[in-house]
């Protein structure tokens, strides 16, 4: 049996690797602001040490402000106030430096109900990560509004025209009309369907279906779609390992990955594009480039973000997302995805996807 001082260490060091495996800022108090102990998160958030911090009062080590300059330490007053208060909400404040952290607290009290604070304890969250989210959602909203307008005007452009005038058109314009409403619901469509594949890859509730499929297959379809949406034969060359393995795959998003891609060579690139899908180590890899400019070395790292547009793609069209819900389909099956330059000068695109049974498959 170990003597209390002993038992005492061992508690305390367990509690230190503890709030240092956390990964959110965890400062703690007494009920008079003197600190206790500072885990490694919030010590990289606000430059102050567990060695310089312990021992001395929250003011003065941690010196938080709400946006009017009020000091939070004694706005949270943790000896004052109803014996039933027991927790602050999550606030934006401001260090001296003008850092920006999200900031909650939690009292603890003894008993739980009514009795006397013994320490407090405070969590700390980076509020740049914070701002880059915010901006993030409100350029999601904004493009969303913006590549919605043009078809949704012309729908309604295109269907109130007809129906006040239907008498005066032609059987030719009244199909012309139609199929550019059509067309632009189409585009609504895709949009709504990036939009919710954005959604389910960032609360990681993206789910994959695994059957057999048949890669070499897949692609000579969708090569066919687009020579009959009208592109050249010639402009597509597709290569294939003589002996690939059994993959077991959602077929849907391996679909959805390979038309992006292709999109993406064809819409950026020139000359041919190249489909190549060999054997690897772990699995198959499948290669989609062009002859195009290709991508920078120095944005390769950018390329799968969140509106991410090269070159002259905003002229060309598209949100932006396309690369994003790529890397997230392919992230979803277990593999790995990448871009670099192409032997023929243009853009690559590189994924892996791992082979083996379902369950073997399944991340």
């Amino acid at each position: 049996m170990h003597g209390a001082d002993t038992d005492g260490r061992v508690v305390a060091a367990a509690c230190t690797i503890a709030i240092d495996d956390l990964p959110d800022g965890l400062i703690v108090t007494d009920r008079y602001g003197c600190v206790l102990a500072v885990n490694r998160a919030a010590a990289r958030l606000t430059g102050v040490t567990m060695e310089r911090a312990v021992g001395r009062h929250m003011s003065d080590v941690f010196p938080f402000r709400d946006h009017d300059g009020r000091d939070w330490w004694k706005a949270l007053d943790p000896e004052g106030g109803l014996r039933i208060r027991s927790r602050a909400p999550e606030r934006p404040l401001h260090l001296p430096g003008g850092q920006e952290l999200y900031v909650a607290a939690r009292l603890v009290r003894e008993p739980e109900r009514g009795g006397e604070v013994e320490r407090v304890t405070i969590t700390l969250r980076d509020g740049g990560a914070r701002a880059r989210l915010e901006r993030s959602r409100a350029d999601l909203v904004s493009t969303v509004a913006h590549e919605l307008r043009s078809p949704l005007t012309s729908v309604k452009g295109f269907t109130a025209t007809m129906l006040a005038k239907w008498s005066r058109f032609t059987d030719e314009q009244k199909r012309v009309m139609l199929e550019t409403v059509n067309n632009d619901a189409d585009r609504v469509t895709r949009l709504i369907t990036e939009l919710l594949d954005v959604s389910r890859i960032e609360s990681g509730r993206l789910e994959v279906r695994r059957q057999v499929v048949d890669l070499p297959a897949r692609v000579r379809r969708l090569i066919a779609g687009r020579v009959a949406a009208g592109e050249s034969e010639e402009r597509f060359r597709l290569l294939v390992d003589d002996d690939l393995p059994e993959m077991w795959l959602d077929q849907d998003k391996v679909d959805q990955i390979l038309g992006n891609l292709v999109e993406n060579a064809l819409r950026h690139g020139r000359g041919t594009v190249t489909i190549e899908i060999e054997s690897v180590g772990w699995g198959v890899a499948v290669s989609v480039r062009d002859e195009g400019e290709g991508i920078e070395p120095e944005l390769a790292p950018r390329v799968f973000r969140q509106f991410w547009r090269g070159g002259n793609s905003r002229r060309r069209g598209g949100t932006g997302l396309g690369l994003f819900i790529v890397k997230g389909l392919v992230e979803a099956h277990g593999g790995t995805i990448a871009v670099q330059r192409a032997p023929e000068g243009g853009a690559e695109f590189r994924f892996t996807v791992p082979t083996g049974t379902p369950d073997f498959a399944t991340p």
